[in-house]
């Protein structure tokens, strides 16, 4: 069953209630029956099986013989981003 996550905003409690997807949201604060609104909060998504990695690369067998190089610039000067127009924020 999901775990929501509700906030009080006349108390400032945030709390934490199991539910059904199919259950009517909350609308009291158990704290003090001021009205709730439901909160985005970190999930416990974890990708798992064949094809899937932690890190988003692959495997040191992958690699395996491989000579390590650097990872290239993503700008084509190789400047920082400091220095590049695109990175202005006017």
């Amino acid at each position: 069953m999901p775990v929501y996550e509700y906030e009080c905003p006349a108390c400032e409690a945030v709390f934490e209630v199991q539910q059904r997807m199919t259950d009517d949201p909350l609308s009291k604060c158990p704290e003090c029956d001021g009205a709730v609104k439901k909160i985005m909060s970190r999930s416990s998504f974890q990708l798992k099986g064949g094809g899937w990695y932690a890190d988003g690369y692959s495997s040191s067998n992958a690699t395996a013989g491989k000579a390590s190089s650097p990872p290239p610039s993503p700008c084509k000067s190789g400047d920082s981003c400091a220095s590049c127009p695109a990175a202005s924020t006017t």
